[in-house]
């Protein structure tokens, strides 16, 4: 799948177990929209960018080029561009054991 802010990478069976992934691209001031991990654990690699990471319990991550952030299973969260230019990330979800 394809739209301008996303770009899915590993999409799950056939291609793997249950890991999926994918490219986002969020313009200055844009976040992905609260949501929760469910029963997966993410993890996102930033490629370039300034953002934070706004976890359900209240935690702010800073995240920024080469940073990798993880958010745990059941685990409500949100990544938000907070830079002047664009914030490019990979995002790799697995479901928890």
């Amino acid at each position: 799948m394809y739209t301008e802010d996303y770009f899915s990478i590993l999409g799950g069976p056939p291609d793997s177990v249950t890991m999926r992934s994918g490219l986002v691209v969020l313009g200055p001031g844009r976040s992905v929209g609260r949501h929760s991990t469910g029963g997966f654990e993410e993890m996102v690699i930033v490629l370039d960018g300034e953002g934070e990471m706004l976890l359900g319990d209240g935690a702010v991550l800073s995240i920024n080029r080469h940073t990798v952030a993880y958010c745990p299973p059941e685990t409500e969260h949100d990544v938000r561009n907070c830079g002047e230019g664009p914030v490019r990330y990979i995002y790799i979800v697995a479901k928890a054991l």
